[in-house]
């Protein structure tokens, strides 16, 4: 009895979904990006950003899109 109680309590480890995890990329990018600015450097890396950022946004546009569309 006991082992079936520890069984039901414990949960599975859960995958994050692409939505969380573009959403938490994108916080880390934008904390990343506005440090930068703040202390007026530009890091290699803000270029590549830039250049996804538009790919990002318009991948999570297009899903939320999706989500509300009416067939």
């Amino acid at each position: 009895a006991a082992m079936s109680t520890v069984a039901k309590q414990w949960k599975e480890p859960r995958c994050p979904s692409t939505d969380e995890w573009l959403k938490k990329m994108w916080f880390i990018y934008m904390m990343e990006y506005y440090s930068a600015i703040r202390k007026d450097e530009h890091p290699p890396f803000v270029s590549t950003w830039m250049g996804l950022e538009g790919i990002v946004l318009s991948e999570m546009s297009q899903a939320e899109k999706g989500n509300y569309m009416v067939s």
